[in-house]
Order: structure tokens, then C-alpha cells, then sequence
């Protein structure tokens, strides 16, 4: 792996992590915000608000088994967790009649899943690594 795609894949792992993590807070303490993953927001879409911590304690859980070395299949569970997350959050927002200002954060989410996947070390794929290597 050249430097260039190292610092890309640890660029957009560290901004996933500290976006799901302050989201994470966000739906596990139940705080009053119109952002993305608060109270108002949910409401406006039409869920219950209990379901808020179960999401942000996934976040969490999804943060510490991409960070972690080792443990690829879990990193791959985490990722496509990740995703089926944002991506039904997009949806629903798009359902919803949000305006781009609300459908941008989410878009993020879903340009950084991509890149960190994309680009991850050899070593936390489920693949060997001189498949990678190869590819």
C-alpha cells in the first residue's frame, strides 16, 4: 500500500469514526438537536425515539471494530452495517421531503464509507493479501 492511499483510507476512516461517534452521542443521550441523528430529526421522519440509543450504541460498536487491527470479517460486518444504516437514512430523508442541507451530511456518510472500504490496508480485508496485491 503506497502513502498516498494509506493517508486517503486513514483520512476518511477517522472522519467516519468522529461523525458516527458524535452522532452516537447524539441518539445515546437523546440530546435536542434538528441535525442529523437528533430527536426533532427522527420525529420529522416518523420513528420512535426509543429506537435512537439502540442506533447509537451500533454506531459506537461499528467505530471500535473499524478502528481496531485485526478482525476483518467483523471490519466487513461493521462496514455493510455502516452502510444499510446511512443508506436507509437517506432514503427516509429523501421520503421525507428534507432539503439538501439535511441530505448532505448524509451523502458524506455514505462518500466516506465508500473511500474507507475502498481504500483499506490489505490486512483488514477478508481477502489474502497477495490477491489484493494483484488486483
Amino acid at each position: 500500500m503506497n502513502k498516498r492511499t494509506r493517508i486517503i483510507y486513514w483520512v476518511a476512516t477517522i472522519w467516519l469514526a468522529l461523525g458516527l461517534t458524535s452522532t452516537a452521542v447524539i441518539q445515546i443521550f437523546q440530546l435536542k438537536t434538528n441535525g442529523p441523528g437528533g430527536v426533532e430529526n427522527v420525529i420529522h421522519m416518523g420513528f420512535p425515539t426509543d429506537m435512537l440509543v439502540l442506533l447509537g450504541v451500533w454506531k459506537v460498536l461499528g467505530v471500535v471494530a473499524l478502528l481496531l487491527p485485526g478482525i476483518p470479517i467483523l471490519k466487513e460486518w461493521a462496514y455493510a452495517g455502516i452502510f444499510f444504516t446511512i443508506s436507509g437514512a437517506l432514503y427516509f430523508h429523501v421520503r421525507s421531503g428534507d432539503d439538501f442541507g439535511m441530505i448532505a451530511p448524509v451523502l458524506l456518510y455514505l462518500v466516506l464509507i465508500a473511500a474507507s472500504w475502498y481504500f483499506r490496508p490489505a490486512d483488514r480485508t477478508l481477502l489474502p493479501a497477495h490477491v489484493v496485491s494483484e488486483a
